[in-house]
């Protein structure tokens, strides 16, 4: 007979766990429906965004890690792509790209072929380089492959291919060569990248050349061309099976410029022999179209031949510096027909209206009144109005009608400083160089901080005759002086020949001034006491002004000249600088009368 069971099972581990769980309030619940969306969402992205990775890896940057695939079994050198041939307006080349060899060491090859020591064997006794230079440079480099040596004779490049070496590669090379020095502060100069470069374009390799200077920096990516590549290809054991061009290079751009050779040529000889024959080495000198801004030459002295850098580092008359661009000097009184047009813009004066030069003005000083502060004129010229004072450069007008004297209340410096940036002198021009400066505009605020004094009358005379601290470029001076002779238009200065002209300064409101102020520095060439009055004979009229700074606690004298020719629609503008001349603008004026000379018998009687 059964008997029924009332015997229950008890699971150790229910035990255990509603013993531990005892004195708790928190009951079991099922999990919410949003937890298993939460996963199976997160699960999607995941799948997603790994899909997308495998996707971009071997889909859109296939070619790219394909290639870096390749470069690790594989070796390439870059074949550096010639540069773009930069001309004159009329074609003439200005540079030029030699064929030369190269020696490339591959340095992975040399310690996988343990040919280091013929490696450097082949550097001292072939190349004549210095072994000690060559394992320091070893010692310094992280890429795979380096050029060891540029521009070898082709003795040496048969030299090294018959050694047999694995890791010594000659290649056709080309190195940058520069014609003439006339040219040298236009085209500039090219250099090897540096590391700084190297990190600021991933598009550079090692041994590639990029512009320094000139227009050969300015333009640098459009004279640069895509580099080639030589590979050595290797096989599992990683030997070198064979070496090939696998890309050719590609050559840059070519460059033309709006620089007349034939002008630049003569304009630089001729300066220089001017300077020559004052026993002086620095000056400046530039031609411009002022009816569209084209740069006809430009010219900086010292030059230099960019071939042959290394022996220009040190000179103490800095022939690297270009100071038709980045040079800072006091204009003189080449800066007084823009003041002549400020004054009669503001009605300081009218252009009859006549000021008397005894050769000097007195003003009180204020320190001492037994003391009067005497401003010299450089001469007695007597009763001068607008037109004789622009032609003799008469420094009482101006100082009258820059500061004030007696009946004229003068612009004073805050309108001065108004019309100085008006002319641009504030700003550079935009000319398309590197390095170019811009003027520096003495105020009241900045002198008093500068020097804890205040600003003085006297301080307003000097400036009102481009002397004290006003500062401003060549290329600056000579686009204010465009613009007079344009009738209140000057264009950027540029280089680049299919560059559209691009406005720079528009004062043509002030344009019945400017009709006067032409008129008296056309006075300047025609009457017999204008100080340009030797260029009368030339076959073109002209319209000049001269002017000479004092610089160094007036010590030396550098001297300046500005004008522009045929005067109803002028085509050429000139400025020559000469620094520490010995007899002030004098030296200037026979310089320009021969180029204006010059550019009347090429360019213009044709």
């Amino acid at each position: 007979m059964s008997r029924k069971s009332n015997y229950k099972r008890v699971d150790f581990d229910e035990v255990i766990s509603d013993a531990a769980a005892s004195g708790l309030s928190t009951l079991e619940q099922p999990l919410r429906p949003f937890v298993f969306r939460g996963v199976i969402l997160a699960a999607i992205a995941s799948a997603l965004i790994f899909s997308t990775t495998v996707l971009f890896l071997a889909g859109v940057n296939h070619g790219r890690y394909l290639k870096k695939a390749a470069a690790n079994v594989n070796q390439e050198i870059p074949l550096i792509a010639p540069r773009g041939i930069i001309t004159d307006r009329n074609g003439v080349p200005l540079s030029e790209n030699q064929a030369i060899f190269s020696v490339f060491l591959q340095v992975s090859e040399m310690v996988r072929n343990n040919e280091k020591e013929e490696v450097l064997q082949a550097a001292q006794n072939i190349l004549g380089m210095d072994q000690g230079e060559v394992i320091k440079n070893l010692e310094n480099i992280n890429f795979a492959s380096i050029i060891l040596r540029r521009d070898i004779s082709r003795e040496q490049a048969i030299a090294i291919k018959t050694l047999g070496l694995k890791s010594l590669i000659v290649e056709n090379d080309y190195r940058r060569n520069y014609k003439d020095p006339a040219f040298a502060h236009v085209l500039g100069y090219v250099g090897l990248v540096n590391d700084k470069d190297l990190l600021a374009n991933e598009d550079f390799v090692l041994n590639d050349l990029i512009g320094r200077t000139g227009v050969e920096s300015y333009y640098d990516s459009r004279l640069r061309g895509v580099n080639g590549a030589v590979t050595a290809y290797r096989n599992a054991l990683g030997e070198v099976e064979s070496i090939s061009r696998t890309q050719e290079p590609r050559e840059g751009s070519d460059l033309t410029t709006t620089i007349d050779a034939d002008l630049q040529k003569y304009f630089y000889e001729r300066l220089l022999q001017g300077l020559q024959g004052l026993g002086r080495t620095s000056g400046a000198g530039i031609a411009i179209n002022p009816q569209n801004g084209e740069v006809l030459a430009l010219i900086s002295l010292p030059s230099y031949d960019a071939n042959n850098l290394t022996s220009y580092l040190d000179d103490s008359n800095r022939p690297l510096f270009n100071r038709a661009v980045s040079g800072l000097y006091s204009p003189g009184s080449t800066i007084k027909p823009i003041h002549a047009a400020a004054a009669l813009e503001e009605r300081i004066v009218d252009p009859g209206k006549r000021v008397y030069s005894a050769g000097y003005i007195e003003i009180p000083n204020p320190y001492d009144p037994t003391k009067p502060s005497r401003f010299l004129d450089w001469k007695a010229h007597g009763w001068v109005d607008l037109y004789s004072a622009l032609a003799r450069s008469s420094n009482v007008y101006f100082y009258a009608v820059g500061g004030g004297f007696e009946d004229i209340k003068g612009l004073k410096i805050a309108k001065l400083g108004e019309y100085w940036k008006r002319f641009g002198l504030d700003k550079k021009t935009g000319i398309d160089l590197p390095g170019e400066s811009s003027g520096f505009l003495p105020n009241p605020e900045e002198k008093e901080k500068r020097s804890g004094t205040p600003w003085l009358l006297g301080d307003t005379y000097n400036v009102a005759i481009g002397q004290g601290d006003l500062q401003i470029t060549p290329l600056e001076l000579i686009s204010a002086i465009s613009a007079i002779g344009n009738r209140g238009k000057a264009f950027k200065p540029h280089l680049l020949k299919d560059r559209e002209p691009e406005l720079l300064i528009d004062i043509a409101d002030m344009e019945p001034s400017l009709k006067e102020v032409r008129l008296g520095m056309e006075d300047g060439v025609n009457k017999p006491y204008g100080t340009s009055h030797i260029l009368s004979t030339l076959p073109l009229r002209t319209a000049a002004k001269t002017g000479s700074a004092q610089i160094a606690y007036n010590t030396k004298i550098n001297a300046l000249f500005v004008g522009y020719a045929p005067t109803d629609n002028p085509s050429l503008a000139i400025l020559v600088l000469v620094e520490d001349a010995r007899e002030g603008s004098l030296n200037t004026i026979p310089i320009a009368k021969d180029v204006f000379q010059w550019y009347y018998t090429n360019k213009m009687s044709h």
